[in-house]
């Protein structure tokens, strides 16, 4: 087991000596990976992924805490594939119940599980399976990282405002791609649009060789359609199907057209401040996870300043009220819903150097939040946890 402890200095000044003083202390518990090979490493996972975003979460919170008298800190306990994540986890959570989890959806729930985990405040910042939101719920486990459903609403508001309504589906083999893929035909069906044909992606050929002989075969009997959505989580093969397709259409999902929680080219609201603050700390650019990260110690802090507090049970009360609100360079405040413990955020629609749109579109209301739009509203869900 490595592990890394990150230390705030004497933060509290004097000045505020009458401030109540407020000790959170995080940890961010991660199981490691092996990850399946895939044809290009041209996008290689970073090392610290996830990681980097809840130091400079920290970072941005001992800004502002060390006006109030409150100090922040992070540990790292970061677990080897081989390595026994159940006693990691009683170990971290005897020292904080506040814990970030960067593991898969059946550990996080395995961890939220533990009588050790009763009444602890944990963050699922890394896995998208909508059913962590759902069915599996959990009362202790919030949610960072934007669900499949919701991406794949985003995306599908974007195809209904352009009225592609007519679609073709790739899916990859892997159970992310088939996730994906399902998250995409479950929102063409909310949004009235209809998937036709569907190919499923098996090929183990070197496609950096021979991509513009194989893909316009491959794709010639989807036949016609509007748009062709390509399914493929592991970042695998779907780099290869722009402009090889049988038809001149454009491509969306997991290629060319991407909804996404964060991207480097985001820059209104304040985004390129937040871009360069973390370059500056990571050198590289901050990914989906590392916005997840960031955006659940930040939402500790932001609770810890409203309420003077570092204890679990006023945390998660004040987060999931009406009043929680996080600036989080999206354009508007973020908050969680109370039925399931989701962060309500903007999704963004990305192409190559650019952002294309941003969800919610115009048009598409919501009787309380535009946000609920996007992924399982309160008279969809299957959560019973938070009830």
């Amino acid at each position: 087991m490595r592990r890394l402890v990150l230390t705030a200095g004497v933060l509290a000044l004097s000045a505020f000596s009458a401030a109540a003083d407020v000790a959170v202390r995080v940890t961010y518990l991660r199981h490691e990976q092996i990850r399946p090979p895939v044809l290009s490493n041209l996008d290689e996972v970073p090392a610290d992924l996830g990681v980097a975003g809840a130091e400079l979460a920290i970072n941005d919170s001992r800004t502002t805490g060390k006006f109030l008298g409150h100090t922040y800190d992070l540990t790292l306990v970061s677990v080897p594939p081989e390595g026994d994540l159940i006693a990691a986890a009683r170990t971290a959570l005897g020292e904080t119940r506040l814990v970030v989890l960067d593991m898969p959806g059946a550990e996080m729930l395995a961890v939220a599980d533990l009588p050790e985990a009763a009444g602890a405040l944990l963050f699922n910042a890394t896995q998208a399976d909508p059913a962590l939101r759902e069915q599996d719920c959990r009362a202790n486990l919030l949610h960072t990282l934007p669900d499949q459903d919701m991406r794949a609403d985003a995306l599908m508001q974007f195809v209904a405002a352009r009225r592609w309504t007519d679609l073709a589906l790739i899916e990859g083999t892997h159970p992310g791609d088939q996730a994906w893929a399902q998250a995409l035909r479950d929102s063409a069906r909310k949004f009235g649009l209809k998937i036709g044909a569907e190919k499923t992606w098996a090929f183990d050929a070197d496609m950096r060789r021979n991509a513009s002989q194989e893909v316009p075969l491959f794709t010639q009997s989807l036949g016609k359609y509007d748009l062709l959505l390509v399914a493929d989580e592991l970042g695998d093969f779907a780099r290869y199907i722009p402009f090889n397709t049988w038809l001149a259409r454009p491509v969306a999902g997991s290629v060319s057209l991407v909804p996404v929680a964060w991207n480097r080219v985001m820059e209104q609201w304040g985004a390129v401040q937040m871009q360069d603050r973390f370059r500056a700390l990571a050198a590289r650019d901050m990914l989906p996870e590392d916005y997840a990260s960031w955006a659940a110690i930040r939402a500790l802090s932001e609770a810890a300043t409203r309420t003077s507090s570092a204890d679990p049970a006023t945390l998660r009360a004040y987060i999931l009220s009406d009043a929680f609100e996080l600036a989080a360079f999206k354009g508007r405040p973020l908050s969680f819903r109370p039925w399931n413990g989701q962060l309500r955020q903007p999704i963004a629609l990305v192409s190559g150097e650019a952002v294309v749109a941003q969800a919610p579109l115009e048009g598409f209301l919501h009787q309380r939040n535009e946000l609920d739009t996007l992924g399982r509203d309160l008279p969809e869900t299957r959560c019973e946890a938070f009830q």
